[in-house]
């Protein structure tokens, strides 16, 4: 399908998506977190990858990663147009991903990402509860 928007529109678009404080993502694990009565989180914690939520007390570390920029396949999230730009993007998004896990398990952190899309499902999300419980 084509895009509906020029590539100047679409790029104006695309650069408004922040990597913090958005809707579908933190914000929705905020509200998670603190319905559930899910304590001792911080965010802006000052380590390698930044983290959106940081449990120091438990040494748990939390990535909400969007399906779009990230790479996952739940859904039909791949670009049709600048596809070798998009393609190059989110392998380095994922390569990084793999780096910052390695680098923050080294130092004894637990690495945890859940996707854009799980936050919506109540078995992952029950996962969630209780690592983050324990």
């Amino acid at each position: 399908m084509a895009d509906t928007f020029s590539k100047e529109e679409r790029s104006k678009i695309m650069r408004l998506v922040k990597s913090s404080r958005n809707q579908s993502t933190e914000i929705a694990l905020i509200n998670h977190l603190r319905v559930n009565k899910i304590t001792g989180w911080r965010r802006n914690y000052r380590l390698l990858g930044k983290p959106d939520f940081a449990f120091p007390s438990k040494g748990i570390v939390l990535f909400v990663d969007g399906c779009f920029w990230h790479g996952h396949k739940c859904r039909n999230t791949k670009p049709n147009s600048n596809k070798d730009y998009w393609d190059k993007k989110i392998k380095r998004n994922r390569t990084r991903d793999k780096k910052v896990n390695h680098a923050l398990t080294m130092k004894g952190w637990t690495v945890y990402r859940i996707w854009e899309c799980e936050i919506k499902k109540p078995d992952k999300m029950r996962k969630l509860n209780s690592l983050l419980k324990r």
